[in-house]
C-alpha cells in the first residue's frame, strides 16, 4: 500500500504535471500501524515539507522480498526499517548500503552505531496483557516466566512468526541468566533448548504475529490473555483505551535501524532522508507518536512512557545483533521449522 499517493496526486495538481516530474521523490518501506503513523507525522511529513522530496510509502519490507528486489536488480525501495538482528542478517547477505561517511550518526548512543544502518530508535519485545483477564487488584504476570506459566496465567497466547527476541525470552524463562543467555545460544545444546521451550508452549499459542499491531488486537478481542510484542504497540493500544497492560519487571531491547537498499534508485534522497532523522530535533518528536525511545536524551516527563528509563534498563537484555549476524540463518529456519511442527 502506497501511504503516499493522495498526498502526491494533490501536489500534481497543485504544482502542475511537468513540474511534478521534476520533482525528487524517494520510496519507503516499514511495518505499517501506530510505527508507521508515528514515523510518517514525525519524520516523514516535516522532512518532505522542509526539502520538497516526495516520500512514497510501502509497508511490509521483509529480508525475503528485499533479497529478491537485490538479486533480480529490480529494487523499488530505498529505505527501510528493520530491528539490528535483521539488519545484520541483511548486511551478510549484501542487501544494504554502507552509510560510513554519508550519514552523521554523532548525535546517537555510541553503542547504537552501525556503518549500514541509521539507529532511529530504542524499543523493547515484552509481556502486553489482557487486563480484563488478569485485572489490576490480581495476580498478573510480571516475567517471562510467567508467559510460560499456563496454570498460574490461563489463556491463549501471541507470539511473533521470527525468532528475533523470542529465544532470549525462552531461556530467560527457563532460568537462564540474562548475561549467559547468548553463550547459551551459542552451544548446540542452547540453541535447542531454546527450540523446546518455545515447542512446548505451542499448545496454547493461537497467534503466531507477522504483524505488530496483531498482538494487541488479539488481545484486546480477548482472543488471547497474554502476548510477546513491541511496547510503542501495546502503550498505543493503552492509550486507545483497551484493556490491556504491560509487565516491566523483564524485557528485550532493540535498537531500530533504517537501512538503504543495495541499488537503490533514489540513494540521494535516501541518505539525504537518514541524516534528517538522526538529528536530535528530529529525534525528540518520535518519542511523541510512539513509546519508543530516542537516539538522545529526552525530558525526564516524556520518558517515564518509554523503554529507556534507568530502572527500565536494569531489567533489560539487549539484543545482540553480532550474534543474530552470525546465527540467525540457523535460528530462523530452526524456529520455522519448529512453527510448521517439523
Amino acid at each position: 500500500m502506497h501511504w503516499n499517493r493522495i498526498a502526491i496526486a494533490a501536489t500534481a495538481l497543485f504544482l502542475g504535471i511537468s513540474e511534478l516530474a521534476q520533482a525528487e521523490e524517494m520510496d519507503f518501506a516499514s511495518w505499517g500501524g501506530a510505527y508507521q503513523d508515528g514515523i510518517h507525522k514525525a519524520w516523514i511529513q516535516p522532512f518532505s515539507t522542509e526539502t520538497g522530496i516526495l516520500v512514497n510509502e510501502d509497508t511490509d519490507p521483509k529480508l525475503a522480498k528485499i533479497k529478491a528486489m537485490v538479486d533480480t536488480n529490480s529494487v523499488s525501495w530505498d529505505v527501510v526499517t528493520a530491528g539490528g538482528g535483521t539488519l545484520m542478517q541483511g548486511v551478510k547477505q549484501g542487501l544494504f548500503e554502507k552509510l560510513t561517511g554519508a550519514v552523521d550518526e554523532s548525535h546517537a548512543f555510541p553503542s547504537a552505531r552501525n556503518d549500514y544502518g541509521a539507529p532511529s530508535e530504542i524499543f523493547s519485545t515484552l509481556i502486553g496483557f489482557s487486563t480484563q483477564a488478569f485485572p489490576v487488584g490480581g495476580k498478573q504476570p510480571k516475567t517471562f516466566a510467567d508467559f510460560w506459566d499456563v496454570k498460574t496465567f490461563p489463556g491463549k497466547r501471541a507470539m511473533p512468526n521470527n525468532p528475533d527476541t523470542v529465544l532470549e525470552a525462552a531461556l530467560l524463562a527457563d532460568g537462564v541468566p540474562a548475561d549467559k543467555v547468548y553463550s547459551t545460544l551459542s552451544t548446540p545444546a542452547g540453541l535447542q533448548r531454546a527450540i523446546d521451550k518455545v515447542k512446548a508452549l505451542k499448545p496454547d499459542i493461537a497467534i503466531w504475529w507477522a504483524n505488530g499491531a496483531q498482538p494487541v488486537q488479539a488481545l484486546a478481542s480477548g482472543s488471547v490473555t497474554l502476548a510477546l510484542g513491541w511496547n510503542g504497540r501495546f502503550q498505543a493500544g493503552i492509550d486507545q483505551n483497551l484493556p490491556i497492560a504491560m509487565a516491566w519487571d523483564e524485557s528485550i531491547a532493540q535498537v531500530g535501524y533504517f537501512m538503504i537498499v543495495k541499488g537503490a534508485p533514489h540513494k540521494a534522497q535516501a541518505v539525504k532522508f537518514l541524516n534528517y532523522i538522526e538529528t536530535p530535533e528530529a529525534q525528540s518528536r518520535f518519542s511523541n507518536y510512539v513509546a519508543y525511545g530516542p537516539m538522545t536524551l529526552i525530558e525526564p516527563a516524556r520518558a517515564e512512557r518509554l523503554p529507556t528509563t534507568p530502572a527500565r534498563m536494569k531489567n533489560t537484555l539487549f539484543e545482540d545483533i553480532a550474534w543474530w549476524s552470525e546465527h540467525g540463518a540457523e535460528a530462523n529456519e530452526r524456529y520455522t521449522g519448529m512453527m510448521q511442527g517439523q
